[in-house]
């Protein structure tokens, strides 16, 4: 896996993916229905703070959102 700095993704792609992220199946935030555009606004800040991160899977040729904490869980840990 390879880190892709977020700011050297379009900004229209990089919303595409966010909004992808929030609204995939088994997205739970309780009993009170969070907007979108906050959902997608927090991510954009675990973005800039460093606490999500945006990987490249050149095996499957995918990108993806993830946390630094899954990617030490599942030990990688050369990520910055």
């Amino acid at each position: 896996m390879v880190v892709v700095p977020y700011e050297r993704i379009p900004e229209a792609t990089l919303r595409r993916m966010i909004e992808e992220f929030v609204t995939r199946d088994g997205t739970d935030y309780g009993l009170t229905e969070v907007p979108l555009e906050t959902r997608v606004e927090n991510v954009m800040h675990q973005l800039r703070k460093g606490k999500t991160l945006v990987v490249y899977d050149e095996e499957n040729e995918s990108a993806n959102l993830v946390t630094r904490e899954q990617l030490q869980q599942a030990g990688i840990t050369d990520i910055d």
